[in-house]
């Protein structure tokens, strides 16, 4: 006799949980499964999403740690700079504060992966972000690869930039960061986190290199403009895997997403040096 399709499907889940596997349905976990991967880089949204305005968070900051220990974002409404370091989520806000992330914030833009490095720098020094970049692209095994990056060390210049909360009707990404926190620091310890990604990514995440600081006594952070290193160790965890979650409704239902805004995203990664 043939067992019944419906048995079978409620056999194999019993098996699969009895195992201690994650069931994929819908494209989501149970929240109580981490995933079965480490060599993942997890993204909330997408960065043209970003600059077209989607700032509704999507995905409660309690739940990017089941997704990494490492990673890079914003917050509902456009609420300052995501850094998460260690499995910890800052929140490095636009009066130039730093705080530890409310587990029920939300993000309408992130990107996390639980660090384990391939290539360690030990002793690093650099003159600037482009000096890093022209060393780091020397030392990676492919430009088509993706990378999460760590630094820990003393910078001797990093400029830090946060954005301020946006109110409804949100005004896109270019025209809100017109009047954002900057401040550069001198001789200051701390880590920066983010990653290397390859020109193809572009429209889903920034190509190149995204950075977020936060000082070692976590009262300095935000988006790397340039930096300088004095002393520092510099970490890169290649990473083959890549999973997104789109938001389900809110304004990237409606967003346009077919243009081309590489120049725009130039302006709002690194002002003044696009």
């Amino acid at each position: 006799m043939r067992t019944p399709s419906y048995l079978f499907i409620a056999l194999l889940i019993g098996i699969l949980i009895g195992a201690g596997g994650t069931l994929l349905i819908g494209g989501s976990t149970s929240h109580d499964q981490p995933l079965p991967d480490r060599e993942i880089i997890f993204q909330v949204s997408t960065i043209d999403a970003l600059l077209e305005s989607v700032y509704d968070g999507v995905l409660p900051v309690s739940d990017l740690s089941r997704y990494g220990d490492l990673g890079i974002g914003t917050f509902d409404s456009l609420d300052g700079e995501l850094i998460m370091v260690d499995g910890v989520v800052y929140q490095a806000r636009a009066d130039g504060s730093v705080v530890v992330a409310p587990d029920d914030l939300l993000v309408p833009l992130a990107a996390v992966t639980f660090f384990d490095p391939d290539i360690t720098v030990p002793d690093f020094s650099t003159g600037s972000f482009a000096e890093f970049e022209d060393y780091i692209d020397g030392t990676i095994r492919s430009e088509n690869l993706k990378y999460a990056i760590r630094i820990d060390g003393v910078f001797s210049e990093v400029t830090v930039r946060a954005p301020h909360r946006q109110e409804r009707p949100y005004p896109r990404l270019i025209d809100a960061l017109a009047d954002q926190y900057m401040a550069t620091h001198t001789n200051i310890s701390g880590t920066a986190v983010g990653f290397r990604l390859p020109e193809y990514v572009a429209g889903l995440n920034v190509p190149g290199y995204h950075l977020h600081f936060i000082s070692d006594n976590r009262s300095v952070g935000g988006h790397i403009v340039d930096f300088s290193l004095e002393s520092a160790t510099v970490s890169l965890d290649e990473t083959l895997t890549f999973m997104m979650r789109l938001p389900s409704d809110g304004g990237f239902i409606d967003a346009d997403l077919t243009g081309d805004l590489s120049d725009e995203l130039a302006f709002v990664e690194r002002p003044g040096q696009e």
